[in-house]
């Protein structure tokens, strides 16, 4: 599969399936700038190299959103939200997003609390 942000071709791994529709539906279906997009983000925890899946940044060059892709036989756990959230320690982006395809979770980070909330809308395009 090519993919459009790397301009490169993709072995279809069942998580890249998944990150390829967010691509498509964030650029078609949302009106996101390609330009906003990152893949596979290096960053470092607890001396761990990790790797985002989907970054999308406002116009500012901070973190909007953090979409965590999962296999469509990965269910959303406590497990993968833990796992999302350490990046978001790092990144500290706005929104969250959790997918493995079939299921979907959003969610706002509500700074004065510092928590997150869970959302039933989809993130608006990042100022």
């Amino acid at each position: 599969m090519f993919d459009s942000l790397r301009k490169k071709d993709l072995v279809l791994t069942p998580e890249e399936w998944v990150r390829q529709h967010w691509i498509s539906f964030l650029i078609k279906e949302q009106n996101y700038p390609k330009g906003l997009l990152s893949l596979e983000k290096g960053l470092k925890y607890n001396q761990l190299q990790k790797r985002t899946d989907l970054l999308v940044y406002n116009t500012s060059g901070e973190v909007h959103l953090l979409i965590e892709c999962k296999a469509p036989k990965i269910p959303l756990s406590q497990k993968t939200v833990e796992q999302a959230c350490l990046y978001h320690s790092q990144l500290q982006s706005e929104y969250l997003i959790l997918s493995n395809g079939m299921n979907h979770l959003c969610l706002q980070w509500i700074l004065d609390e510092k928590r997150f909330e869970q959302i039933k809308s989809f993130p608006p395009i990042p100022n």
